[in-house]
């Protein structure tokens, strides 16, 4: 698919949520945790780095974006650059530190960085406020020079707004993986020992993932504190890291779109469980478990071999007769 087609789904996955959902909240919860599962595919799915760190910068995010709206007041564009910013450096900290290990002691280093942001932001009740963490985050509207843009204050109006951004990210991480750089960056997924060998530099390419990645994950962190008005410990814990990698490999790896996908498919399923059952994780786990062993390429993966399949099923153009001199 051309890069035009991938820009009118996601275009065509924003215009019809509003009319398949009856929830502002949770389809803009569904876009939020598709920014974050982008961020993750650029490191799983065109880097090969298998990150358990994602929850770092989500949480970074969440806390920046409560601490300069309510603390130290900014305008509120500013406070969601402020937050990506810091995502990114976050980012750049524990890439710099990891990606100087390969295979499963990366995986455990994002992991023990993890940890260890967990136990800062419960000990740190200052400036974290700990286990009850920020709460009545505001939701302020866009405006100019007190002349109100965008107002924010129903779901759906916020969902506008995060439809909005999602797909300016979109579009740009688009750009990226297409650019050479992207490609650079599969070149080092598929063999790291040849691109060291043509001359690539691994660890500066790793790290510049790392960063775009930390961005956008905190980017989604920030839009899930103003959406639901708290930046709680949960976002800093392991398992917002291991909900975020989840998505992704369920949508399928190496493509932007199947993030989406996946993000959906966890967010959405998760809702509808959470009322049929109070240990609704325990089928959602199940549910995990059979999508992973029949889907090994994900969502994606399936729509594409489904695609493949009604294509095949067509039938062929009819020949034209023809007649004993050879005209039809």
């Amino acid at each position: 698919m051309t890069r035009h087609s991938h820009l009118f789904l996601a275009l065509a996955i924003v215009a019809a949520m509003p009319l398949c959902m009856q929830s502002g909240s949770l389809a803009s919860e569904v876009l939020i945790f598709a920014l974050a599962a982008m961020g993750c595919n650029l490191l799983l799915g065109y880097t090969g780095l298998l990150s358990f760190g994602q929850g770092i910068f989500f949480g970074l995010g969440s806390y920046t974006i409560a601490l300069l709206l309510t603390r130290w007041p900014l305008p509120m564009p500013l406070a969601l650059l402020a937050a990506t910013a810091t995502g990114a450096a976050g980012a750049a900290i524990v890439g710099w530190v990891a990606i100087r290990q390969r295979g499963t002691y990366f995986v455990m280093l994002t992991l023990a960085f993890a940890q260890m942001f967990y136990f800062v932001a419960y000990t740190a009740t200052g400036l974290t406020g700990g286990d009850n963490g920020l709460l009545d985050v505001p939701r302020p509207a866009l405006s100019v020079a007190g002349q109100t843009l965008w107002p924010l204050a129903s779901p759906w109006q916020y969902y506008g707004f995060v439809a909005a951004l999602f797909l300016v990210v979109f579009w740009l991480l688009r750009r990226v993986c297409e650019s050479m750089f992207g490609r650079t960056l599969l070149a080092v997924r598929d063999n790291e020992e040849r691109a060291a060998a043509v001359g690539y530099d691994l660890r500066l390419l790793k790290l510049q993932a790392f960063v775009i990645s930390g961005a956008v994950t905190g980017l989604a962190g920030a839009l899930h504190a103003m959406m639901t008005g708290i930046a709680p410990l949960s976002n800093a814990e392991y398992h917002t890291s291991e909900m975020i990698l989840v998505m992704t490999v369920i949508g399928g790896t190496g493509n932007l779109l199947a993030s989406v996908l996946g993000a959906a498919f966890y967010v959405l399923l998760g809702d509808w469980l959470s009322t049929l059952w109070p240990r609704w994780l325990l089928l959602l786990g199940v549910v995990l478990m059979i999508v992973s062993l029949g889907l090994q390429r994900g969502l994606w993966g399936l729509g594409e071999s489904l695609w493949g399949l009604l294509r095949r099923q067509q039938p062929a153009d009819a020949v034209p007769a023809t007649t004993k001199g050879g005209q039809a």
